[in-house]
């Protein structure tokens, strides 16, 4: 009885034992965690992050190769001014140019924050040896709510000109004189748009002028002689 007692528990000990690996393997595969992908690091340095985490996902050139290990803030004498600092990781083999470009991005409009990396031109460096980048800091929500503020601002001091009669467009809405002297002039064909309305010559030559420049697009570049 013994023996058949301690036979049973050897099974389920030992069915527990590989219930607990394939746990643990599901585990650290859903984490993404890399404890057997050979990789590098560096450091990538940025004045607002905009709320990247850590955990976040690096890309680059579009395609996940590695994910935000550590964020650190501290301040730069040399600047005088708060920075971040942010160390990531990249799986190994993923050559990144010393020259790259690196931004904060958005996973749709207000999605999951990632490092997005656009591939540079120095073939003969890169990040695994340099080891930092200069990152692009996004715009905070703050900085584009206040330019729209402004935008709607200027619009709504141009609609007031214009009701109050001010600036060409206003008082040409609102001035019937001005009204009338321009649709007189285009009645007697007399100034640049009476002209160009109805004399032919003038609108040949316009056309001319045109489908000479569309065959021979140098000749706006063409500076005459004598001419600075």
């Amino acid at each position: 009885m013994i023996f058949g007692q301690s036979k049973l528990e050897f099974k389920v000990g030992i069915f527990v034992f590989l219930g607990l690996i394939i746990l643990a393997s599901f585990v650290l595969m859903i984490g993404k965690y890399k404890t057997w992908v050979s990789g590098y690091r560096f450091e990538l340095i940025f004045n607002f992050v905009n709320g990247v985490k850590v955990g976040a996902p690096v890309r680059f050139a579009g395609v996940d190769v590695g994910e935000v290990k550590k964020i650190k803030v501290f301040f730069s004498p040399e600047e005088n001014q708060v920075k971040v600092k942010l160390t990531l990781w990249v799986r190994k083999g993923v050559f990144i140019p010393a020259d790259s470009t690196a931004w904060v991005n958005t996973l749709g409009l207000l999605g999951e924050k990632y490092i997005e990396i656009m591939p540079g031109k120095n073939y003969l460096q890169s990040l695994e040896a340099t080891g930092l980048l200069v990152g692009n800091d996004p715009i905070a929500m703050q900085e584009i709510g206040a330019m729209a503020k402004k935008l709607v601002d200027d619009l709504n001091e141009t609609v007031a000109a214009i009701r109050n009669k001010q600036g060409t467009i206003g008082r040409l809405l609102s001035d019937d004189a001005i009204y009338n002297e321009l649709e007189t002039a285009i009645k007697n064909k007399n100034g640049t748009i009476g002209r160009f309305i109805y004399d032919d010559s003038l609108y040949k030559e316009v056309e001319a002028l045109v489908s000479d420049l569309r065959k021979h697009p140098w000749k706006l570049l063409h500076r005459p002689k004598g001419e600075r």
